[in-house]
């Protein structure tokens, strides 16, 4: 029976934030694991947190008290370089709003990361990346000129491109239409599989949290699991 490790874990993580003279509270008392080679996905109405619980597992945010702990690691002992760094080599994002730079090509939003990580193949493992999404002949265009399906493509290469440990996907169908959005879920769950990495997602999407071993609905800061 394959043996697999804790890769994040929660313990009485809470988050709260000033809103004028008073205190909102967003996460409570959230303790949990994720094993390598899940895939969570997270749902519950706007506003219930789910973006917050996002950032805080993936370093992003500091919770206001509580740990979260990679592996053997507490990441909240950790100084913001030194969790970028974490981020930059181990991480990957895909966004609601694909964060691709307008002014890089699809090739060259895909090679940043790996030049950032010291890749001396940055090149060629991009254009890997991209035939896998099935845009080559995109390579050279830039944000502007592909559609948004084509869009959440590039933003999926260049996060599997660093080959991460964990993915972490924030509402990733939320601006694509219906056919659009059921491709762009096939396609993380395919590379997903190929890769072996944990997937953590937050939707609205009940196809996509259908997809995930684990689902975990989030209401009034806790979670319902």
């Amino acid at each position: 029976m394959t043996h697999h490790p804790d890769l994040i874990r929660l313990n009485a993580v809470n988050y709260r934030v000033k809103s004028g003279k008073e205190e909102l509270v967003i996460l409570r008392d959230i303790s949990l694991v994720i094993k390598a080679g899940d895939s969570i996905a997270i749902t519950g109405a706007s506003g219930s947190g789910k973006t917050s619980l996002l950032n805080i597992m993936a370093g992003l945010e500091l919770p206001t008290c509580g740990q979260v702990w990679y592996g053997s690691q507490d990441i909240t002992r950790l100084d913001e370089d030194e969790r970028a760094q974490r981020r930059a080599s181990k991480i990957g994002f895909i966004f609601q709003s694909f964060q691709l730079l307008a002014n890089l090509t699809a090739i060259e939003n895909v090679m940043l990361p790996l030049e950032i990580n010291g890749f001396s193949d940055a090149f060629d493992k991009a254009m890997d990346w991209l035939i896998q999404v099935g845009l080559e002949p995109r390579a050279n265009h830039y944000p502007g000129q592909l559609s948004g399906g084509e869009q959440q493509r590039i933003a999926i290469a260049r996060a599997f491109a660093i080959t991460p440990a964990v993915l972490f996907a924030d509402e990733p169908t939320g601006n694509l239409d219906k056919k659009t959005g059921q491709t762009i879920i096939d396609l993380l769950f395919n590379l997903n599989a190929k890769q072996h990495s944990t997937l953590i997602i937050v939707t609205h999407d009940d196809n996509l949290a259908n997809r995930c071993k684990t689902h975990w609905p989030l209401a009034d800061g806790q979670l319902l699991c």
